[in-house]
């Protein structure tokens, strides 16, 4: 998670102090350096720090690695709150196009992109050109 910076030079509607969650985008090996040179940082690397200093050691790991920008229905997994956590469970139960919003994230959010292609594939009968489809 990442820190919006220094907003005080913002007017006051726009001084924010929500932060910016993102998620390891790339395939094993650089996750697994990348795993590697956090715990090299000084202290606690893993540990969520606001201090500037380890905000900067994040950047860098992102400018290094490839990550994306995590949703704000992600960020809601820091929260405990009972109602919270029954309104993601209705959303992740609900049926879309056959499965349910939890099983399609699961799908999605494997990185295991033969399994996607081919859960479109039975799905919506979608395919690469000069592939055939998936039964």
């Amino acid at each position: 998670m990442l820190e919006p910076g220094d907003t005080t030079t913002r007017t006051s509607n726009p001084q924010q102090t929500n932060t910016n969650r993102y998620k390891f985008q790339g395939t094993p090996e650089p996750l697994r350096e990348a795993q590697a040179l956090v715990p090299s940082w000084a202290g606690n690397g893993a540990a969520y720090l606001p201090a500037p200093a380890h905000q900067k050691l994040l950047r860098e790991l992102m400018n290094r690695f490839p990550y994306r920008l995590d949703t704000n229905f992600a960020k809601m997994d820091r929260i405990a709150h009972a109602d919270i956590e029954a309104f993601k469970e209705r959303v992740y139960a609900t049926e879309f196009h056959g499965h349910t919003i939890g099983a399609w994230k699961r799908l999605l959010a494997h990185g295991d992109e033969d399994a996607i292609r081919r859960g479109l594939e039975i799905q919506f009968n979608i395919r690469d050109e000069g592939r055939p489809v998936v039964k």
